[in-house]
């Protein structure tokens, strides 16, 4: 008999028993990248990936050093950074890493008693608690650094009415294409170096009470040519989930070690983002110029029905369908998931997105990583970095 599954957002709750609850985190506020041009990326992300404009910070509101374009997606909020003048400590990070992910700003209900608890066990401070307010109320903000120099920053909004955060202002425009269907974001993934990931998953287990629900080791995932290790972390109530990676010995330089070279070091590899109908969604990014890693060959696809079947599900979407788009299918015990990757969406080989709809299942494509890190080797192969 077929088993009713629907698209969820996880539900994890039993499984996190050994998370602590000293850091509640209600989910992810925003993400801020520190990019060349915020104007021009705003019109990328908007054009390719159906954001919407949101907020703006800028030379017109009194930020003299930086400005900030805040695109919005249903529950997605992506924050565009750019210095203003070659003074600005960002630009260190744009010419070190390129555009990138430097915050992963975390909605709570305490800023203050969050920044206390993850600095009393180890966490090294970014931003001591602060007050800013407006005439719409006021927001709390701290922060602590995480891998690399990237930043997890703890947004309190209990008593904030404004549009986003003081400082901004509402950014209308005309250009205003249709959003793609994301929905918000499901994971995010860190990339650290050799020997490095169980230090990490130590550090997300004390300072921040995480659990380790799941782990891949190079057994698992690897191709003729490479491997990689993974461990994923996540909070309480299963809302916040961070995969974390490293690099494993194999006979050409793996993904993660691309990575590591063109980011010089540790930082967010890829977005993951939950949309509810991938099929829709993934067609309007292709037609929009998004480009997504090479589709995996037929066999792949030819065993889909036998994995699904493994498990007592049934396929709700057309496989032809999802072959002609690219989109991967994995199963679990709880029901399956779709996904697909895009290419990096710079020129250096570091950031790219996922794509992610979820029917039941609570997993990561365990069962797609080969054909998936497969693809990424046909593309390390044109760059000359295998």
């Amino acid at each position: 008999m077929k088993k009713e599954v629907k698209s969820v957002n996880y539900g994890l709750e039993k499984i996190f028993d050994g998370a602590q609850d000293f850091l509640p985190l209600l989910g992810t506020d925003h993400v801020e990248l520190f990019v060349g041009n915020a104007k021009q990326a705003a019109h990328f992300y908007k054009t390719a990936f159906g954001f919407q404009s949101y907020a703006y910070k800028g030379l017109e509101t009194g930020s003299k050093d930086s400005v900030s374009y805040v695109l919005k997606q249903d529950k997605i909020r992506l924050v565009l950074t750019s210095p203003l003048s070659s003074k600005n400590p960002i630009n260190d990070h744009i010419v070190k890493h390129g555009d990138g992910v430097k915050v992963i700003a975390l909605w709570v209900e305490d800023a203050k008693l969050s920044w206390e608890e993850t600095t009393k066990r180890g966490a090294k401070s970014f931003m001591e608690p602060t007050v800013e307010k407006d005439e719409h109320g006021e927001i709390v903000k701290s922060g602590i650094y995480t891998y690399g120099e990237t930043v997890h920053l703890f947004v309190e909004r209990k008593n904030y009415k404004g549009k986003f955060m003081p400082g901004f202002v509402a950014w209308d425009s005309d250009y205003k294409p249709e959003p793609v269907g994301l929905k918000y974001i499901d994971h995010m993934v860190g990339n650290v170096g050799w020997n490095e990931m169980n230090t990490w998953v130590k550090w997300y287990e004390d300072v921040m009470g995480f659990v380790n629900f799941l782990s891949f080791d190079d057994k698992q995932i690897h191709t003729e040519y490479s491997a990689l290790m993974s461990k994923v972390m996540s909070n309480g109530n299963g809302r916040i989930k961070f995969p974390i990676n490293e690099p494993a010995e194999g006979k050409k330089k793996s993904q993660i070690e691309e990575y590591l070279d063109f980011y010089e070091g540790a930082g967010v590899q890829h977005i993951a983002v939950a949309t509810d109908d991938i099929i829709q969604t993934v067609s309007d990014l292709r037609s929009r110029g998004v480009e997504f890693l090479s589709t995996p060959p037929e066999t792949y696809y030819d065993a889909i029905p036998l994995r699904l079947e493994e498990f007592d599900h049934e396929l709700s979407e057309d496989l032809k369908t999802l072959q002609s788009l690219g989109i991967m299918v994995d199963a679990d015990d709880e029901g399956y998931l779709l996904q697909i990757f895009t290419k990096p969406i710079q020129d250096r080989p570091t950031l790219f997105f996922e794509i992610i709809q979820r029917m039941g299942a609570r997993g990561f494509g365990a069962g797609n990583f080969k054909a998936l890190f497969e693809s990424i080797e046909r593309e390390q192969g044109l760059r000359g970095t295998l």
